[in-house]
């Protein structure tokens, strides 16, 4: 069994695009230090598999992310690598299975009750909201995942998500953790401009921890597989 909840402390992921491999390792440094113990790098740019390479060489216990993932190949490529989990935009059953065989954590996206069932019918206890806001928000998301309260269902929220709407999000009792990048945003990465990505760490981080509501007891002592 493996504790997917243990993975986010802080409730809040650094979903990163990053073009330049070489920011990879300051970045890591940065959120480390911030008090940051996870990163997720979308496989959106030619340098992501790079930069995630980097980072798991460098930093062997930081808890690491592979997003966007649209195949089985990526999926073997970032098991080599030695990710933690995985996330992909929509419910690629492909994918999905090319994870399970690996006994890799994955988290398909979801947006509709149907794509949530198809999840629970595939066995998968998380999944990802997506795109978020342009979905509708914590609003649509509290109303959607109403019925899957008592069926120990998890979600991540992700998708321009900001520091003022975190707290809309974690307020819900399903969510366990949320994506975001305003405070990994692709242009500071590139500017190196880490001093700020740090300050804007910490501030996500303080901002969540008023806001992450204890688990409810059936979920803290459930034995969940993720896969």
């Amino acid at each position: 069994m493996k504790n997917m909840e243990s993975l986010w402390p802080q409730r809040i992921i650094p979903v990163v695009v990053i073009y330049n491999p070489e920011h990879a390792v300051p970045l890591a440094q940065t959120l480390l230090d911030s008090g940051m113990n996870v990163i997720e790098i979308t496989l959106r740019t030619e340098g992501s598999m790079e930069a995630l390479r980097r980072i798991r060489t460098t930093f062997p216990d930081l808890i690491l992310g592979g997003g966007t993932v649209f195949t089985r190949r990526q999926v073997h490529e970032l098991q080599e690598l030695d990710i933690n989990y995985i996330m992909t935009p929509g419910m690629n059953e492909d994918v999905v299975g090319a994870a399970k065989e690996r006994d890799l954590p994955i988290l398909p996206g979801v947006m509709t009750v149907t794509e949530i069932d198809r999840a629970r019918a595939l066995g998968l206890k998380y999944v990802k909201f997506f795109p978020a806001e342009a979905a509708g928000g914590a609003r649509l998301l509290k109303a959607m995942t109403r019925p899957y309260v008592q069926t120990g269902m998890r979600f991540v929220p992700t998708g321009d998500l900001s520091l003022e709407s975190i707290r809309s999000y974690l307020e819900i009792d399903c969510v366990a953790a949320i994506g975001a990048h305003w405070f990994v945003a692709p242009e500071l990465v590139e500017a190196g401009r880490f001093d700020e990505i740090g300050r804007l760490t910490r501030e996500a981080i303080e901002q969540a921890a008023k806001y992450a509501l204890p688990l409810p007891p059936r979920h803290r002592s459930a034995k969940e597989d993720l896969l």
